[in-house]
């Protein structure tokens, strides 16, 4: 099974890499995880935030195949309890579905990256920086897995 996580941001402090590279190696046995960065070149002016996250929005999109299942993480998004996140994965993975998870920059997901994804979801009604959220992504990954596999990583 493929993970594409697709994100908007410059390269991740060395302390959100570090958590990102622990996770993946956890879980590298079991799915083929790639993470796309997009990098957001546009700056400036609040007026141009709209075209800055049109842009965005579309180099994201291109990176997914039309056959993808794509869940948007977006703070407006239905909240996803961990043995729920556990379930999905093990029924994406049962019917051979790939996942793209698509993370959006300091301004959020454009409408067309929301539109596009089969689900949205939110982690909490906190903000995150959008570099955490990868993070805190690749835990929640590896914790499903875990009860997938009876590890008892995670406890109830």
């Amino acid at each position: 099974m493929k993970i594409s996580i697709i994100t908007v941001g410059k390269k991740s402090p060395k302390w959100i890499q570090a958590g990102v590279d622990e996770y993946s190696k956890r879980l590298d046995r079991e799915y083929e995880l790639k993470f796309v960065e997009i990098v957001s070149s546009l700056t400036g002016s609040a007026a141009g935030k709209n075209l800055r996250i049109q842009k965005e929005g579309a180099a994201m999109l291109g990176k997914t195949q039309s056959q993808d299942y794509v869940i948007a993480l977006d703070e407006k998004g239905a909240r996803v309890s961990t043995l729920k996140f556990a379930s999905k994965l093990e029924f994406f993975k049962g019917h051979g579905k790939n996942l793209v998870f698509l993370i959006g920059g300091a301004d959020g997901l454009h409408e067309s990256c929301l539109e596009r994804s089969q689900e949205t979801w939110s982690f909490s009604d906190l903000t995150f920086p959008h570099a955490l959220v990868r993070v805190v992504l690749i835990e929640q990954l590896y914790r499903a897995h875990s009860i997938l596999n009876g590890h008892p990583y995670h406890r109830e």
